[in-house]
């Protein structure tokens, strides 16, 4: 969780394994675009950055965020990626709506990682409002995609590593 003492964007490069020969997911909301807009882009350049090819970066795009489970796992069985980041934003309204979509997204990223052999990157916001949304996609508490692309490569050289 972001907070002050937490910011998502900074973390020990010597920790991030070289990415140079992987191929990543990144499912994305669309609901909330300004803010999943941020996200994929943060995600997607920090993958960028480790050295993932560019054409090996799938992006696919969902309507919500309890979407992005189903997509996470057909575009895994599809292309077969090394790793699948799952991206959204939820935030709090009059209803109980967020608890429902917020719970599913979360319990759904949960099976798919211990029922495939892949990792599945859960990168999903569940703010209370707009402002800290914000902060969590680009503002004051960094990037959430950022942190999902590092948590992903780690992840996907674990896999690697245990095979």
């Amino acid at each position: 969780m972001a907070t002050e003492l937490q910011n998502l964007s900074v973390y020990d490069l010597g920790i991030v394994p070289d990415a140079s020969n992987m191929h990543f997911a990144v499912v994305v909301s669309e609901w909330n675009s300004k803010i999943t807009g941020n996200l994929r882009d943060g995600a997607c350049n920090t993958l960028l950055r480790y050295g993932v090819k560019p054409e090996n970066i799938t992006v696919v795009s969902v309507p919500g965020s309890f979407e992005l489970v189903y997509a996470a796992k057909r575009v895994a069985g599809c292309i077969r990626p090394d790793a699948v980041i799952g991206l959204g934003c939820v935030i709090r309204g009059e209803t109980p709506h967020f608890d429902y979509v917020c719970a599913g997204v979360t319990q759904g990223f949960s099976a798919l990682n211990t029922e495939g052999d892949i990792p599945y990157i859960f990168g999903l916001l569940t703010t209370d409002n707009l402002q800290q949304a914000i902060d969590r996609a680009g503002g004051k508490y960094g990037n959430k995609g950022e942190e999902c692309a590092v948590t992903a490569i780690r992840m996907a050289a674990l896999a690697c590593e245990f095979k």
